[in-house]
């Protein structure tokens, strides 16, 4: 799949890691280091600008090494870029921690994964068929 992007950072384009891998890192695009304290949040832009093909979404979502390592992660996980979205693609990053962590310019802050969707058109009835769990959620299958 083809997509196109603006890049207004002076860091590389997205790119996969492996072969295998389903996101793209994304990093931070500032002009000097941010210092998240603990239990703070910011937008921090990419520079990054995008043209999805309509039925797609890009979903931006945490880096694994930073949440576990750092307890950084991304507040609104998966936060979604939209189709018809052409602003910066920013991230809104949170620490967890009770450390202070500084995002230095280039950075890798998340990572972007592409993904197909569809559009849902609600059909209201009265009633819904049973099934076996019901209205069961929330743990309703206990603790293991």
């Amino acid at each position: 799949m083809k997509i196109k992007i603006v890049n207004k950072s002076h860091h590389p384009l997205p790119a996969y890691a492996t072969e295998l891998s389903a996101g793209m890192d994304l990093r931070a695009n500032i002009d000097e280091p941010i210092v998240l304290k603990p239990m703070e949040r910011r937008l921090v832009p990419t520079g990054l600008h995008i043209a999805l093909p309509v039925g797609y979404e890009a979903q931006v979502r945490p880096r694994s090494g930073l949440a576990l390592k750092k307890g950084i992660t991304v507040l609104n996980a998966p936060g979604t870029v939209d189709a018809d979205y052409r602003g910066d693609v920013g991230v809104i990053l949170i620490n967890l921690s009770d450390e202070p962590f500084t995002i230095e310019d280039g950075e890798r802050i998340a990572q972007m994964v592409i993904a197909r969707h569809e559009h849902a058109e609600f059909i209201p009835v009265d009633v819904l068929d049973e099934t076996e769990r019901g209205e069961g959620g929330y743990g309703h299958t206990g603790v293991k």
